[in-house]
Protein backbone atom coordinates (compact mmCIF):
# COMPACT_ATOMS: atom_id res chain seq x y z
CA UNK A 1 0.00 0.00 0.00
CA UNK A 2 1.41 3.38 -0.97
CA UNK A 3 0.99 6.23 1.47
CA UNK A 4 1.82 9.82 0.57
CA UNK A 5 4.93 11.16 2.24
CA UNK A 6 4.90 14.43 4.11
CA UNK A 7 7.37 15.82 1.55
CA UNK A 8 4.65 15.49 -1.08
CA UNK A 9 2.11 17.49 0.96
CA UNK A 10 0.39 20.10 -1.20
CA UNK A 11 0.90 23.74 -0.39
CA UNK A 12 -1.87 25.64 1.37
CA UNK A 13 -4.73 26.69 -0.94
CA UNK A 14 -3.77 29.80 -2.87
CA UNK A 15 -4.46 33.13 -1.24
CA UNK A 16 -2.49 36.33 -1.50
CA UNK A 17 -1.17 38.34 1.41
CA UNK A 18 0.54 41.72 1.17
CA UNK A 19 1.07 44.92 3.14
CA UNK A 20 -0.74 48.09 2.11
CA UNK A 21 0.75 51.61 2.19
CA UNK A 22 -0.17 51.88 5.89
CA UNK A 23 1.64 48.66 6.81
CA UNK A 24 -1.54 46.64 7.40
CA UNK A 25 -1.95 43.12 6.06
CA UNK A 26 -4.30 42.70 3.10
CA UNK A 27 -5.67 39.23 2.34
CA UNK A 28 -7.03 38.31 -1.09
CA UNK A 29 -8.95 35.04 -1.04
CA UNK A 30 -9.19 32.63 -4.02
CA UNK A 31 -12.69 33.97 -4.84
CA UNK A 32 -11.24 37.49 -5.26
CA UNK A 33 -12.55 39.07 -2.05
CA UNK A 34 -10.11 41.47 -0.41
CA UNK A 35 -9.85 42.04 3.35
CA UNK A 36 -7.74 44.81 4.92
CA UNK A 37 -6.38 44.83 8.46
CA UNK A 38 -5.99 41.06 8.72
CA UNK A 39 -4.45 39.68 11.92
CA UNK A 40 -2.78 36.27 12.19
CA UNK A 41 -3.63 34.43 15.41
CA UNK A 42 -1.92 31.20 16.47
CA UNK A 43 -4.14 28.43 17.85
CA UNK A 44 -1.35 27.11 20.10
CA UNK A 45 1.32 29.86 20.33
CA UNK A 46 3.49 28.12 22.93
CA UNK A 47 2.90 24.39 22.50
CA UNK A 48 2.71 24.26 18.68
CA UNK A 49 3.62 27.63 17.16
CA UNK A 50 3.97 26.26 13.62
CA UNK A 51 0.60 24.53 13.58
CA UNK A 52 -2.88 26.00 13.42
CA UNK A 53 -3.12 29.65 12.47
CA UNK A 54 -6.17 31.73 11.73
CA UNK A 55 -6.20 34.86 9.59
CA UNK A 56 -8.78 37.08 11.28
CA UNK A 57 -10.61 39.99 9.70
CA UNK A 58 -10.85 43.43 11.30
CA UNK A 59 -14.32 42.43 12.56
CA UNK A 60 -12.85 39.50 14.52
CA UNK A 61 -14.16 36.75 12.24
CA UNK A 62 -11.93 34.05 10.79
CA UNK A 63 -11.26 34.50 7.08
CA UNK A 64 -8.80 31.71 6.46
CA UNK A 65 -7.34 28.74 8.36
CA UNK A 66 -3.76 27.57 7.89
CA UNK A 67 -3.00 24.05 9.14
CA UNK A 68 0.78 24.43 9.08
CA UNK A 69 2.96 27.48 8.48
CA UNK A 70 5.56 25.41 6.65
CA UNK A 71 3.04 24.68 3.85
CA UNK A 72 2.79 28.36 2.92
CA UNK A 73 4.65 30.17 0.19
CA UNK A 74 7.86 31.53 1.79
CA UNK A 75 6.95 35.19 1.09
CA UNK A 76 3.51 34.78 2.69
CA UNK A 77 5.00 32.91 5.66
CA UNK A 78 7.54 35.71 6.17
CA UNK A 79 4.77 38.35 6.28
CA UNK A 80 2.79 36.30 8.81
CA UNK A 81 5.82 35.61 11.01
CA UNK A 82 6.83 39.30 11.00
CA UNK A 83 3.30 40.28 12.08
CA UNK A 84 3.24 37.63 14.80
CA UNK A 85 6.64 38.67 16.11
CA UNK A 86 5.45 42.26 16.44
CA UNK A 87 2.30 41.18 18.34
CA UNK A 88 3.52 38.30 20.49
CA UNK A 89 5.58 39.10 23.54
CA UNK A 90 6.69 36.03 25.50
CA UNK A 91 10.13 36.66 26.99
CA UNK A 92 12.23 33.61 27.85
CA UNK A 93 13.65 33.48 31.38
CA UNK A 94 17.35 32.72 31.23
CA UNK A 95 18.17 33.33 34.90
CA UNK A 96 16.26 33.95 38.13
CA UNK A 97 18.24 36.52 40.06
CA UNK A 98 16.10 36.84 43.21
CA UNK A 99 12.65 36.30 44.68
CA UNK A 100 11.20 38.51 47.40
CA UNK A 101 9.59 35.64 49.31
CA UNK A 102 9.10 31.89 49.07
CA UNK A 103 5.38 32.34 49.61
CA UNK A 104 3.04 33.98 47.15
CA UNK A 105 2.59 36.65 46.09
CA UNK A 106 6.27 37.19 45.47
CA UNK A 107 8.26 39.47 43.21
CA UNK A 108 10.85 37.84 40.98
CA UNK A 109 13.84 39.57 39.45
CA UNK A 110 14.78 37.72 36.27
CA UNK A 111 17.09 37.98 33.30
CA UNK A 112 15.30 37.26 30.01
CA UNK A 113 16.27 37.05 26.37
CA UNK A 114 14.93 40.62 26.14
CA UNK A 115 16.78 42.02 29.14
CA UNK A 116 16.13 42.30 32.88
CA UNK A 117 12.53 42.08 34.09
CA UNK A 118 10.46 41.92 37.22
CA UNK A 119 7.34 39.82 37.62
CA UNK A 120 4.86 39.23 40.40
CA UNK A 121 3.88 35.61 40.93
CA UNK A 122 0.39 35.74 42.46
CA UNK A 123 0.11 32.02 43.13
CA UNK A 124 1.91 28.77 42.45
CA UNK A 125 -0.87 27.87 39.97
CA UNK A 126 0.52 30.65 37.73
CA UNK A 127 3.37 28.28 36.82
CA UNK A 128 2.27 25.73 34.21
CA UNK A 129 4.22 22.84 32.74
CA UNK A 130 4.18 22.58 28.94
CA UNK A 131 5.23 19.65 26.79
CA UNK A 132 7.06 17.70 29.46
CA UNK A 133 8.51 18.40 32.85
CA UNK A 134 11.13 20.98 31.90
CA UNK A 135 9.19 23.51 29.77
CA UNK A 136 7.29 26.11 31.82
CA UNK A 137 4.97 29.04 31.25
CA UNK A 138 4.83 31.57 34.09
CA UNK A 139 2.06 34.17 34.22
CA UNK A 140 3.17 37.46 35.72
CA UNK A 141 0.71 39.53 37.73
CA UNK A 142 0.50 42.14 34.95
CA UNK A 143 -0.56 39.56 32.35
CA UNK A 144 2.81 39.07 30.64
CA UNK A 145 3.62 35.41 30.04
CA UNK A 146 7.21 34.29 30.61
CA UNK A 147 8.59 31.02 29.28
CA UNK A 148 11.30 28.72 30.57
CA UNK A 149 12.35 26.53 27.65
CA UNK A 150 14.28 24.01 29.74
CA UNK A 151 14.58 24.15 33.51
CA UNK A 152 17.63 21.88 33.38
CA UNK A 153 19.47 24.51 31.30
CA UNK A 154 19.09 27.13 34.06
CA UNK A 155 22.02 27.77 36.38
CA UNK A 156 22.00 26.06 39.79
CA UNK A 157 20.87 29.15 41.72
CA UNK A 158 17.92 29.70 39.36
CA UNK A 159 16.86 26.04 39.57
CA UNK A 160 16.94 26.11 43.38
CA UNK A 161 14.75 29.22 43.52
CA UNK A 162 12.32 27.77 40.99
CA UNK A 163 12.07 24.40 42.79
CA UNK A 164 10.61 26.19 45.83
CA UNK A 165 7.53 27.04 43.76
CA UNK A 166 7.09 23.77 41.83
Amino acid sequence: MNTPSTAAMPLQPAFALARNAHGRLVLTLPDGTVHEGVLPVRAFPIAAPGEGLSLMGADGHELCWVDRLDTLDPAVRQLIEAELQAREFVPTIEKILAVSSFSTPSTWQVETDRGPASLVLKGEEDIRRLGGRTHLLIAGGDGVQFRVRDTTALDRHSRRLLERFL
